[in-house]
């Protein structure tokens, strides 16, 4: 006959006992032991620059404008031996931009970025409005004239440049646009029919229209079709989205899809998106095109600083000299602001009244 011996409490696993009632370690009435956790970990507080970003990205900013601000912010904390901007105010900030004119030299326009970050960064993220904010002065940017090219000067450049980048060019100089405006174009943009294109979220936001040269017209189809073929690619291998402005992405899922929403000058290779981590095919890299330029500039022997918005600049100005009223340039141009179209007409050196020197002959 066996005897029956007990278990062992000891080996009863904790969750079979229990803790007494009213004990600290006791659950909540109803709720069985093992599956109540008690209240988790608090969070971990967010990073200041991380509230940087989240800010930028809630206000729609662009994302240079986050890389911008969230670098300005980091240099201002840093240059304060990594004091939270909490404890500091307007004598920090003079400081600051105080030493970036005189030790660093920058321009008065890099002086006002880095103002403008931190104001965003004391109103937007750490929600202070103090009189010391009002007060600071912002650099004094000087009155320059642009650079322009001549007629010459500008099919010399364009003569050196081949592919893609004559291309680009040819619409900077032809269309008026900017160098991102240019770079970002996608296909439903553009009008073959109307020989238009639209400008989409230019500077300030805006949309305009503009014209599309006829001479160009062959070559940007040409580069629409090979876009084709790499989308049609891109779908064949289970990829083919691309990036959506604001919330477009949620309104229409399958927009992203679309060829219309596809860029004309795509990337050859696909690449992560920097903030969701979704693989697409964005479009080229900017800095490429102003390579270019650069360098046909100086092979051409052209003794000016000729950038990419030169090109734009002489859009302007050679439409002056044409003829073409200043506000329709104006609209062409996308500029709030008569008075920055009527910059161009000092680079014409007549004025709006065509005054002739009286040293040369009438």
């Amino acid at each position: 006959m066996s005897r029956y011996r007990p278990r062992d409490s000891s080996a009863i696993p904790n969750r079979s006992r229990g803790a007494a009632a009213g004990s600290p370690g006791a659950n909540p009435p109803g709720v069985p032991s093992d599956t109540f956790e008690g209240p988790g970990p608090p969070a971990p507080p967010v990073r200041l620059l991380d509230q940087v970003r989240d800010r930028v990205r809630r206000l729609g900013l662009a994302k240079r404008t986050e890389e911008a601000y969230v670098g300005w912010v980091r240099r201002f904390i840093l240059a304060n031996a990594k004091r939270h901007p909490r404890d500091m105010g307007g004598v920090e900030v003079e400081a600051f931009l105080t030493i970036l004119a005189s030790r660093h030299n920058v321009a008065p326009s890099t002086q006002n970025q880095a103002l403008s970050a931190l104001l965003f960064l004391y109103r937007e993220v750490l929600h202070q409005h103090l009189p010391w904010m009002e007060s600071i002065q912002r650099a004094k940017k000087p009155a320059r004239l642009p650079v322009v090219l001549s007629r010459d000067e500008v099919a010399a450049l364009l003569g050196h440049l081949a592919g893609l980048h004559a291309l680009q060019a040819g619409l900077l100089y032809g269309s008026g646009l900017r160098l991102m405006e240019c770079i970002r174009l996608r296909v439903q943009d553009i009008d073959f029919t109307r020989l238009e294109i639209i400008v989409r979220h230019g500077k300030g936001g805006k949309d305009r229209r503009t014209m599309l040269p006829r001479s160009l017209a062959p070559s940007l189809q040409a580069q629409v079709e090979e876009v084709r073929r790499l989308h049609t690619a891109d779908l064949a291998a289970g990829f083919g989205e691309v990036w959506l402005p604001h919330a477009l992405s949620r309104k229409l899922p399958r927009a992203g899809r679309d060829f219309g929403w596809q860029y004309v000058f795509a990337a050859r290779s696909r690449s992560v998106d920097p903030r969701s981590g979704v693989v697409r095919r964005h479009h080229v890299d900017e800095e490429s095109l102003q390579r270019a330029v650069s360098r046909a500039a100086r092979v051409a022997g052209i003794e000016k600083r000729v950038t990419c918005h030169a090109l734009r600049h002489s859009f302007a100005t050679h439409l002056l000299e044409s003829g073409y009223d200043i506000r329709t340039i104006q609209e062409l141009l996308g500029h709030a602001d008569l008075a920055t179209t009527q910059i161009y007409t000092h680079v014409l050196n007549r004025g709006g009244r065509g005054v002739r020197s009286p040293l040369d002959p009438g």
